[in-house]
Protein backbone atom coordinates (compact mmCIF):
# COMPACT_ATOMS: atom_id res chain seq x y z
CA UNK A 1 0.00 0.00 0.00
CA UNK A 2 1.02 3.28 -0.43
CA UNK A 3 2.24 5.34 2.41
CA UNK A 4 -0.32 8.29 2.98
CA UNK A 5 1.81 9.90 5.84
CA UNK A 6 2.69 13.38 3.84
CA UNK A 7 5.80 15.55 3.94
CA UNK A 8 5.68 19.36 5.28
CA UNK A 9 3.92 21.83 3.05
CA UNK A 10 4.41 25.70 3.57
CA UNK A 11 2.66 28.75 2.72
CA UNK A 12 5.20 31.76 2.17
CA UNK A 13 3.71 33.54 4.76
CA UNK A 14 2.34 37.52 4.81
CA UNK A 15 3.95 40.50 5.96
CA UNK A 16 3.11 42.56 9.09
CA UNK A 17 0.87 44.70 6.59
CA UNK A 18 -0.80 41.66 5.38
CA UNK A 19 0.34 41.25 1.72
CA UNK A 20 2.31 38.52 0.27
CA UNK A 21 5.58 38.48 1.18
CA UNK A 22 8.39 37.44 -2.25
CA UNK A 23 8.65 33.58 -2.16
CA UNK A 24 11.29 31.77 -3.52
CA UNK A 25 11.83 32.12 -6.90
CA UNK A 26 10.64 29.67 -9.89
CA UNK A 27 13.74 28.07 -11.52
CA UNK A 28 11.37 27.13 -14.93
CA UNK A 29 8.72 25.14 -16.12
CA UNK A 30 8.35 21.30 -14.55
CA UNK A 31 8.03 18.48 -17.40
CA UNK A 32 4.70 17.03 -18.11
CA UNK A 33 1.60 17.67 -17.10
CA UNK A 34 2.03 20.78 -14.43
CA UNK A 35 -1.15 22.06 -14.73
CA UNK A 36 -3.70 19.63 -13.23
CA UNK A 37 -7.25 19.08 -12.62
CA UNK A 38 -7.97 17.61 -9.36
CA UNK A 39 -11.16 15.48 -8.52
CA UNK A 40 -12.89 18.56 -6.71
CA UNK A 41 -12.66 20.69 -9.97
CA UNK A 42 -10.07 22.68 -8.82
CA UNK A 43 -6.73 23.30 -11.00
CA UNK A 44 -3.17 23.22 -9.25
CA UNK A 45 -0.06 24.29 -10.77
CA UNK A 46 3.53 23.57 -9.90
CA UNK A 47 7.41 24.64 -10.46
CA UNK A 48 10.29 23.53 -9.50
CA UNK A 49 12.28 26.14 -7.02
CA UNK A 50 15.58 26.00 -5.42
CA UNK A 51 14.88 22.86 -2.21
CA UNK A 52 11.87 22.16 -3.40
CA UNK A 53 8.41 23.16 -5.79
CA UNK A 54 5.81 25.63 -5.77
CA UNK A 55 2.26 24.81 -5.93
CA UNK A 56 -0.74 27.21 -6.84
CA UNK A 57 -4.47 26.07 -6.36
CA UNK A 58 -7.34 27.60 -7.49
CA UNK A 59 -9.22 28.95 -4.29
CA UNK A 60 -12.88 28.04 -6.23
CA UNK A 61 -13.64 26.03 -9.09
CA UNK A 62 -12.58 27.83 -12.11
CA UNK A 63 -12.27 30.93 -10.35
CA UNK A 64 -9.78 33.89 -10.71
CA UNK A 65 -8.07 33.51 -7.36
CA UNK A 66 -5.54 31.25 -6.18
CA UNK A 67 -4.00 30.04 -3.12
CA UNK A 68 -0.25 29.71 -3.05
CA UNK A 69 2.38 29.61 -3.34
CA UNK A 70 3.42 26.55 -1.18
CA UNK A 71 6.53 25.67 -0.71
CA UNK A 72 6.79 21.49 -0.60
CA UNK A 73 10.75 20.63 0.11
CA UNK A 74 12.99 18.95 -1.50
CA UNK A 75 16.26 19.35 -1.19
CA UNK A 76 18.65 18.30 -4.16
CA UNK A 77 15.98 18.37 -7.02
CA UNK A 78 17.84 18.88 -10.84
CA UNK A 79 14.57 17.59 -12.74
CA UNK A 80 10.66 17.77 -11.78
CA UNK A 81 8.11 16.04 -13.93
CA UNK A 82 4.60 15.89 -12.77
CA UNK A 83 1.97 13.11 -14.30
CA UNK A 84 -1.53 12.64 -13.02
CA UNK A 85 -3.71 9.19 -13.28
CA UNK A 86 -6.93 8.24 -13.84
CA UNK A 87 -8.00 8.36 -10.45
CA UNK A 88 -6.36 12.15 -10.09
CA UNK A 89 -3.51 11.45 -7.83
CA UNK A 90 -0.56 13.45 -8.88
CA UNK A 91 2.80 12.41 -8.75
CA UNK A 92 6.06 13.94 -8.54
CA UNK A 93 9.40 12.42 -10.06
CA UNK A 94 12.53 14.00 -9.15
CA UNK A 95 16.30 13.67 -10.39
CA UNK A 96 18.10 14.09 -7.16
CA UNK A 97 21.70 15.30 -6.29
CA UNK A 98 23.52 15.13 -3.06
CA UNK A 99 27.03 15.23 -1.82
CA UNK A 100 27.80 12.54 0.84
CA UNK A 101 29.91 12.36 3.66
CA UNK A 102 33.12 11.34 2.01
CA UNK A 103 32.15 14.67 -0.75
CA UNK A 104 31.47 12.51 -3.46
CA UNK A 105 28.13 12.95 -5.55
CA UNK A 106 25.40 10.78 -5.73
CA UNK A 107 22.34 10.67 -7.72
CA UNK A 108 18.44 8.95 -7.36
CA UNK A 109 15.27 9.18 -8.31
CA UNK A 110 12.75 10.66 -5.99
CA UNK A 111 9.15 9.89 -5.90
CA UNK A 112 5.92 12.18 -3.78
CA UNK A 113 1.77 11.75 -4.01
CA UNK A 114 -0.27 14.52 -3.82
CA UNK A 115 -3.80 12.50 -3.09
CA UNK A 116 -5.80 15.83 -2.70
CA UNK A 117 -6.33 19.16 -4.02
CA UNK A 118 -4.35 21.86 -2.15
CA UNK A 119 -3.58 18.89 0.80
CA UNK A 120 0.08 17.50 1.62
CA UNK A 121 2.39 15.29 -0.29
CA UNK A 122 3.65 12.51 1.25
CA UNK A 123 7.61 12.24 1.97
CA UNK A 124 9.69 11.61 -0.72
CA UNK A 125 10.85 8.29 -1.60
CA UNK A 126 13.36 7.84 -3.37
CA UNK A 127 13.32 4.69 -5.95
CA UNK A 128 17.11 4.60 -6.03
CA UNK A 129 19.50 4.14 -9.44
CA UNK A 130 19.72 1.62 -11.94
CA UNK A 131 23.73 1.61 -12.33
CA UNK A 132 25.43 0.49 -9.02
CA UNK A 133 28.30 2.29 -10.28
CA UNK A 134 28.23 5.25 -8.56
CA UNK A 135 30.04 7.49 -11.68
CA UNK A 136 27.61 6.07 -14.35
CA UNK A 137 24.32 6.41 -11.66
CA UNK A 138 25.71 10.42 -12.52
CA UNK A 139 24.40 9.83 -15.81
CA UNK A 140 21.15 9.07 -15.51
CA UNK A 141 18.70 11.42 -16.98
CA UNK A 142 15.83 12.79 -16.03
CA UNK A 143 12.41 10.60 -14.73
CA UNK A 144 9.42 10.97 -16.88
CA UNK A 145 6.15 9.19 -16.16
CA UNK A 146 3.21 7.38 -16.88
CA UNK A 147 0.27 6.54 -14.92
CA UNK A 148 -1.24 3.18 -16.16
CA UNK A 149 -5.29 2.99 -15.52
CA UNK A 150 -4.62 0.33 -12.45
CA UNK A 151 -2.81 3.57 -11.06
CA UNK A 152 0.21 1.86 -11.36
CA UNK A 153 3.63 4.30 -11.71
CA UNK A 154 5.93 3.80 -14.67
CA UNK A 155 8.83 5.78 -14.66
CA UNK A 156 11.21 5.68 -17.69
CA UNK A 157 14.86 7.37 -18.22
CA UNK A 158 17.47 7.62 -20.04
CA UNK A 159 20.20 5.30 -18.55
CA UNK A 160 24.04 5.72 -18.42
CA UNK A 161 24.65 3.84 -21.56
CA UNK A 162 22.00 5.77 -23.84
CA UNK A 163 19.29 3.11 -23.76
CA UNK A 164 15.93 3.27 -21.67
CA UNK A 165 15.75 2.22 -18.11
CA UNK A 166 12.00 1.46 -16.32
CA UNK A 167 11.47 0.99 -12.62
CA UNK A 168 7.30 0.77 -11.90
CA UNK A 169 4.60 -0.65 -9.55
CA UNK A 170 3.62 -3.88 -9.23
CA UNK A 171 -0.47 -4.51 -8.22
CA UNK A 172 0.52 -5.18 -4.90
CA UNK A 173 1.94 -1.58 -4.53
CA UNK A 174 5.38 -2.86 -4.14
CA UNK A 175 8.14 -1.23 -6.51
CA UNK A 176 9.52 -4.11 -9.01
CA UNK A 177 13.09 -3.95 -9.71
CA UNK A 178 14.56 -1.45 -12.31
CA UNK A 179 14.58 -3.25 -15.89
CA UNK A 180 17.05 -2.37 -18.28
CA UNK A 181 14.75 -1.37 -22.03
CA UNK A 182 17.73 -1.27 -24.22
CA UNK A 183 18.08 1.12 -27.20
CA UNK A 184 20.91 3.18 -27.65
CA UNK A 185 21.51 6.71 -28.45
CA UNK A 186 18.69 8.12 -26.84
CA UNK A 187 17.81 11.58 -26.40
CA UNK A 188 16.64 12.85 -22.67
CA UNK A 189 13.20 13.04 -23.03
CA UNK A 190 11.09 9.65 -23.34
CA UNK A 191 7.02 10.60 -24.15
CA UNK A 192 5.27 7.21 -22.46
CA UNK A 193 1.33 7.11 -22.80
CA UNK A 194 -1.20 5.67 -20.64
CA UNK A 195 -3.83 4.20 -22.80
CA UNK A 196 -7.66 3.90 -21.64
CA UNK A 197 -7.21 -0.17 -21.93
CA UNK A 198 -4.45 -0.18 -19.60
CA UNK A 199 -1.28 -0.03 -21.72
CA UNK A 200 1.47 1.77 -21.83
CA UNK A 201 3.24 2.76 -25.00
CA UNK A 202 6.71 5.08 -25.28
CA UNK A 203 8.69 6.80 -27.71
CA UNK A 204 12.06 8.01 -27.66
CA UNK A 205 13.66 10.50 -30.12
CA UNK A 206 17.48 8.93 -30.77
CA UNK A 207 20.48 9.59 -32.99
CA UNK A 208 19.34 7.24 -35.86
CA UNK A 209 15.90 8.16 -35.73
CA UNK A 210 12.67 7.01 -33.14
CA UNK A 211 12.22 4.35 -30.81
CA UNK A 212 9.27 2.62 -30.02
CA UNK A 213 8.37 0.32 -27.22
CA UNK A 214 4.39 -1.17 -25.99
CA UNK A 215 2.69 -3.40 -23.83
CA UNK A 216 1.11 -6.40 -25.43
CA UNK A 217 -1.50 -6.69 -23.02
CA UNK A 218 -1.96 -4.22 -19.35
CA UNK A 219 0.66 -4.45 -17.03
CA UNK A 220 2.95 -6.80 -19.21
CA UNK A 221 6.02 -6.55 -20.53
CA UNK A 222 7.48 -3.96 -23.27
CA UNK A 223 8.53 -5.01 -26.44
CA UNK A 224 10.62 -3.29 -28.67
CA UNK A 225 12.21 -0.70 -29.24
CA UNK A 226 11.07 -0.99 -32.01
CA UNK A 227 13.37 1.36 -34.83
CA UNK A 228 11.90 4.13 -37.09
CA UNK A 229 14.42 6.18 -39.51
CA UNK A 230 12.33 9.29 -39.12
CA UNK A 231 14.03 12.60 -38.13
CA UNK A 232 12.51 14.69 -34.79
CA UNK A 233 14.30 17.26 -33.61
CA UNK A 234 15.72 16.50 -30.33
CA UNK A 235 14.18 16.61 -27.35
CA UNK A 236 10.21 17.64 -28.91
CA UNK A 237 8.05 14.47 -28.99
CA UNK A 238 5.13 14.24 -26.83
CA UNK A 239 2.80 11.49 -27.10
CA UNK A 240 -1.40 11.23 -26.99
CA UNK A 241 -3.83 8.83 -27.06
CA UNK A 242 -6.30 9.91 -30.16
CA UNK A 243 -8.73 6.70 -30.17
CA UNK A 244 -9.50 3.69 -28.51
CA UNK A 245 -6.13 2.08 -27.93
CA UNK A 246 -4.49 4.63 -30.23
CA UNK A 247 -0.98 6.42 -29.40
CA UNK A 248 -0.14 9.29 -31.42
CA UNK A 249 3.15 10.59 -31.55
CA UNK A 250 4.33 14.29 -32.11
CA UNK A 251 7.58 16.31 -32.89
CA UNK A 252 9.16 18.72 -34.50
CA UNK A 253 10.46 17.65 -37.88
CA UNK A 254 14.11 18.11 -37.71
CA UNK A 255 14.22 19.06 -41.93
CA UNK A 256 11.52 21.04 -42.39
CA UNK A 257 11.21 22.52 -38.71
CA UNK A 258 7.21 22.45 -38.68
CA UNK A 259 4.98 19.87 -36.10
CA UNK A 260 4.21 16.22 -36.96
CA UNK A 261 1.81 13.75 -35.66
CA UNK A 262 3.11 9.69 -36.18
CA UNK A 263 1.40 6.54 -35.65
CA UNK A 264 3.37 3.89 -35.66
CA UNK A 265 3.54 2.02 -39.01
CA UNK A 266 2.42 5.47 -40.72
CA UNK A 267 4.42 8.11 -42.32
CA UNK A 268 4.23 11.85 -40.66
CA UNK A 269 1.62 14.09 -41.34
CA UNK A 270 2.84 18.04 -41.39
CA UNK A 271 0.71 20.18 -39.05
CA UNK A 272 2.43 23.22 -39.57
CA UNK A 273 3.66 25.68 -37.12
CA UNK A 274 7.34 26.72 -36.75
CA UNK A 275 9.55 24.76 -34.34
CA UNK A 276 9.23 23.72 -30.72
CA UNK A 277 12.11 24.27 -28.23
CA UNK A 278 11.28 21.79 -26.03
CA UNK A 279 8.45 18.56 -25.90
CA UNK A 280 4.66 19.79 -26.75
CA UNK A 281 1.66 20.16 -24.50
CA UNK A 282 -0.87 18.52 -25.58
CA UNK A 283 -4.92 17.99 -24.62
CA UNK A 284 -7.52 16.28 -26.57
CA UNK A 285 -10.91 18.36 -25.74
CA UNK A 286 -14.14 18.80 -27.49
CA UNK A 287 -15.10 21.99 -29.64
CA UNK A 288 -17.78 23.53 -30.82
CA UNK A 289 -19.17 19.75 -30.50
CA UNK A 290 -16.10 18.46 -32.60
CA UNK A 291 -13.50 16.18 -30.63
CA UNK A 292 -10.16 18.43 -30.92
CA UNK A 293 -6.67 18.11 -30.50
CA UNK A 294 -4.43 21.23 -28.62
CA UNK A 295 -1.13 21.58 -29.66
CA UNK A 296 1.12 24.42 -27.47
CA UNK A 297 5.13 24.88 -27.49
CA UNK A 298 7.49 27.69 -27.33
CA UNK A 299 8.83 29.04 -30.47
CA UNK A 300 12.42 29.82 -31.11
CA UNK A 301 11.89 33.32 -30.26
CA UNK A 302 10.80 32.49 -26.65
CA UNK A 303 7.30 32.90 -27.35
CA UNK A 304 4.26 30.45 -26.50
CA UNK A 305 2.32 29.02 -29.79
CA UNK A 306 -0.52 27.31 -29.87
CA UNK A 307 -2.16 24.97 -32.38
CA UNK A 308 -6.06 23.54 -32.70
CA UNK A 309 -7.46 20.85 -35.04
CA UNK A 310 -9.49 17.86 -35.07
CA UNK A 311 -8.47 14.43 -34.00
CA UNK A 312 -8.09 12.20 -36.57
CA UNK A 313 -7.78 14.68 -39.03
CA UNK A 314 -4.58 15.49 -38.84
CA UNK A 315 -3.84 15.97 -42.54
CA UNK A 316 -6.07 18.75 -43.00
CA UNK A 317 -3.27 20.49 -40.59
CA UNK A 318 -3.77 22.59 -37.15
CA UNK A 319 -4.95 26.23 -37.19
CA UNK A 320 -1.86 28.08 -35.44
CA UNK A 321 -1.64 30.99 -33.23
CA UNK A 322 1.01 32.63 -31.98
CA UNK A 323 1.22 34.47 -29.00
CA UNK A 324 2.62 37.40 -27.37
CA UNK A 325 3.64 35.86 -24.30
CA UNK A 326 7.18 35.10 -23.16
CA UNK A 327 7.89 31.19 -21.39
CA UNK A 328 10.78 29.55 -20.66
CA UNK A 329 10.66 25.72 -21.35
CA UNK A 330 7.26 24.20 -22.55
CA UNK A 331 3.75 25.55 -21.46
CA UNK A 332 1.13 23.65 -19.91
CA UNK A 333 -2.37 22.94 -20.82
CA UNK A 334 -5.91 21.48 -18.92
CA UNK A 335 -9.05 21.52 -18.40
CA UNK A 336 -10.64 23.69 -15.80
CA UNK A 337 -13.63 22.68 -14.10
CA UNK A 338 -16.16 24.42 -16.07
CA UNK A 339 -14.70 22.02 -19.05
CA UNK A 340 -12.62 25.59 -20.74
CA UNK A 341 -9.08 25.26 -22.21
CA UNK A 342 -6.61 26.36 -19.90
CA UNK A 343 -3.06 27.55 -20.97
CA UNK A 344 -0.11 28.12 -18.15
CA UNK A 345 3.22 29.26 -18.75
CA UNK A 346 6.22 30.40 -16.91
CA UNK A 347 7.51 34.00 -17.77
CA UNK A 348 11.03 35.25 -17.91
CA UNK A 349 10.77 36.72 -14.48
CA UNK A 350 9.90 33.19 -13.56
CA UNK A 351 5.67 34.09 -12.58
CA UNK A 352 3.29 31.79 -13.37
CA UNK A 353 0.80 33.33 -16.01
CA UNK A 354 -2.98 31.67 -16.61
CA UNK A 355 -5.16 32.10 -19.83
CA UNK A 356 -8.71 30.36 -20.16
CA UNK A 357 -10.33 30.05 -22.88
CA UNK A 358 -12.99 32.73 -24.03
CA UNK A 359 -16.84 32.36 -24.32
CA UNK A 360 -17.65 31.91 -28.81
CA UNK A 361 -16.92 29.43 -31.22
CA UNK A 362 -13.32 27.74 -31.84
CA UNK A 363 -10.86 28.29 -29.20
CA UNK A 364 -9.49 31.92 -28.24
CA UNK A 365 -7.62 32.59 -24.93
CA UNK A 366 -8.60 36.06 -22.27
CA UNK A 367 -6.40 38.02 -20.83
CA UNK A 368 -3.48 36.72 -18.80
CA UNK A 369 -3.44 36.88 -15.15
CA UNK A 370 -0.22 36.39 -13.27
CA UNK A 371 -0.11 33.89 -9.80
Amino acid sequence: MRKKSSGPVGTVPPDAAGARTPGPAVSGAAHGDWLTLGRDGRLSLYAPTEGGLLRWTETTVGGADWNGPHLVPGAGLTHLTVVQGDDSYVHFLGRRERVGADGARRVDVVHAIQYQTGLAFTDWRSLGNPHPDREQGLLLGPPVGAVASDGSVHVFARGAHGGLVLRREAPNGKWRAWENLQGVGLSPWPAPVALAGGRIEVCVDAETGVFVWRQLEAGGDFTGPRGFALRPAPGTVAALETGPEQATFFWTDADSGAAVSWRAGGWPTPLGGSPAQRPYATLRTTLDGYDCLVLAYRDPDGHAVFGVGGVGDEGNGLWWYALTEPCEGSPALARDGRGRVVMALIDPDGRPRVARQEPGTGLSLGPWSEL
